[in-house]
């Protein structure tokens, strides 16, 4: 199991200090993460939420479909960078 969520549909408004505030109800979080654009720096609209331990986590699940600055939260257990399926070239595109 992990103690890291994956924490989908944000505004673009959302930072980390909005994550914390509505997860902190659920256990000890050591990291809040809103990923954001390397050109521009504007939130990409996901983030990821890492609390001390996987029960805590496990509680947290139930802020799946929660609204958060108006959207309705995605939320599910991180996957690791190696579970993700792999992306597939495209070739020739103009």
């Amino acid at each position: 199991m992990s103690n890291k969520l994956y924490v989908g549909n944000l505004s673009w408004n959302t930072d980390g200090a909005a994550l914390e505030n509505a997860f902190g109800g659920y256990g000890t979080i050591t990291e809040t993460k809103v990923i954001t654009d390397r050109e521009t720096g504007r939130s990409r609209g996901f983030g990821f939420v890492t609390f001390s331990n996987e029960e805590d986590a496990q509680k947290a699940l139930a802020m799946d479909g929660a609204q958060i600055d108006g959207r309705t939260l995605k939320v599910s257990l991180a996957r690791e960078r190696d579970d993700r399926p792999a992306r597939r070239p495209v070739g020739n595109r103009y």
